[in-house]
């Protein structure tokens, strides 16, 4: 099975839905490896939530391999740009892994203060999701969480851990575009 299949089948295999390619071809989406876009998995059964997923952000030569996605409480076209963008400055800037924030340069979807992504392990899904071995090597799949500013800057003084646990103690909504910052 290819790299781009085996990723595909993994999500399926986790979401337990069919995902929809979402098509991206303006600005950085053209540097991208080879079968890279975004799948769309609607909501379903108890699933509640839209979920976006990178397929072939990583690939085999990568020296760690990341896929990342995130969650949506509606169909949100907009968030299919975010994650082109995160993976192109992934492929041409920095290396990102988890622990590590980027920075939207816009509102996260609507007039959300959420305007920055945290790399965070997979909570919802769990070690199930997390790690995908394709062809002996190991691709980690991980989660970007909308945050605010004062969340990176809380992040970049204390830890990620304590961003956490800040997150955990104030039960946040991370599927409320409106939220207020935990910090």
């Amino acid at each position: 099975m290819t790299w781009q299949a085996s990723i595909k089948d993994h999500y399926r295999n986790a979401w337990h839905g069919t995902p929809e390619p979402c098509d991206f071809t303006a600005g950085p989406a053209r540097d991208l490896p080879d079968g890279f876009t975004v799948l769309r998995f609607a909501p379903h059964g108890e699933r509640t939530m839209w979920t976006y997923a990178t397929r072939c952000m990583s690939s085999p030569a990568d020296e760690n391999p990341i896929e990342l996605h995130l969650f949506s409480p509606w169909r949100a076209d907009e968030l299919v740009e975010l994650l082109v963008v995160t993976a192109h400055f992934h492929r041409t800037g920095a290396t990102l892994d988890v622990g590590h924030s980027v920075n939207y340069g816009r509102p996260w979807i609507a007039e959300s203060d959420c305007s920055y992504g945290l790399i965070s392990l997979p909570y919802l899904d769990g070690p199930m999701l997390e790690t995908l071995t394709v062809e002996s090597r190991e691709i980690k799949i991980y989660w970007l969480v909308p945050v605010t500013f004062a969340e990176i800057a809380y992040k970049k003084a204390h830890g990620v851990e304590a961003l956490e646990e800040a997150f955990e103690q104030a039960a946040f909504d991370y599927l409320d575009p409106q939220r207020r910052s935990v910090i």
